[in-house]
């Protein structure tokens, strides 16, 4: 199956379940909570595929990731000057 014809399965699905929580609110009326969440829950399921179809319909090319260059030439060491070696303590003091 592609995807239009899955998206599509999809969309006859969610009709279907709105057709069926239709009839529900009918039967248990439409003002409890837990009708409320369905409805709602359903509402973003709708939502999902509308914008799962748009991006279908126009697949972005795949990017290449963005290379960094890291230059040879060693770091200018006046921005090490405040630092500690990780792990070593500070230069005027000793491990124990």
């Amino acid at each position: 199956m592609s995807v239009q014809d899955d998206l599509t399965t999809m969309q006859r699905c969610l009709d279907e379940l709105s057709r069926s929580m239709g009839r529900l609110e009918k039967q248990l009326g439409s003002d409890g909570l837990d009708m409320r969440r369905v409805r709602t829950d359903a509402d973003h399921l709708r939502e999902s595929v509308a914008l799962l179809r748009t991006a279908a319909a126009s697949p972005a090319a795949p990017r290449k990731p963005e290379l960094v260059t890291i230059p040879d030439t060693p770091y200018d060491p006046s921005l090490w000057i405040d630092t500690d070696d990780e792990g070593l303590g500070a230069r005027d003091r000793h491990a124990p």
